[in-house]
């Protein structure tokens, strides 16, 4: 299965756990693909370095090599503008709709009230463990 993760989910994951972490263990077990556009990958980053400030005991530069290395990279040639209330959100969107993906795993209320979308489902990180993971343990 190929997901799109927004930011809050992977950086959760990361740095707090819970379901967001488990959804990273699949994808560390290659039981997931990650999708990522140049857009994403870049806030990620953004957003890593601001909480690698917070908890130093994590480096969060190992985590984004990985991703880097591992993650599926999206060229955006369709263009996604204005559909979340937040129009920074629309990266997420537009990287599913680039990748023809169906999910994003997402915490995010302006992503989640958007689901449904082109035909992409969003989910919050516990709905996806509760609706998915099982099917991959």
């Amino acid at each position: 299965m190929k997901i799109v993760i927004d930011t809050n989910v992977l950086m959760s994951g990361i740095f707090l756990g819970g379901p967001p972490h488990e959804i990273l263990e699949l994808w560390w077990n290659r039981q997931i693909e990650l999708l990522i556009s140049a857009a994403i990958f870049e806030e990620y980053q953004r957003v890593g370095l601001v909480l690698a400030k917070k908890y130093p005991g994590i480096d969060i530069s190992n985590f984004l090599n990985l991703i880097q290395r591992r993650a599926i990279l999206i060229d955006t040639l369709v263009e996604i503008c204005n559909i979340c209330a937040d129009s920074d959100d629309d990266k997420f969107l537009e990287c599913a709709v680039n990748a023809k993906c169906n999910m994003i795993v997402s915490g995010d209320k302006h992503l989640l009230a958007v689901s449904g979308f082109q035909g992409i489902q969003v989910l919050s990180p516990k709905e996806f463990v509760t609706l998915f993971l099982e099917d991959y343990r």
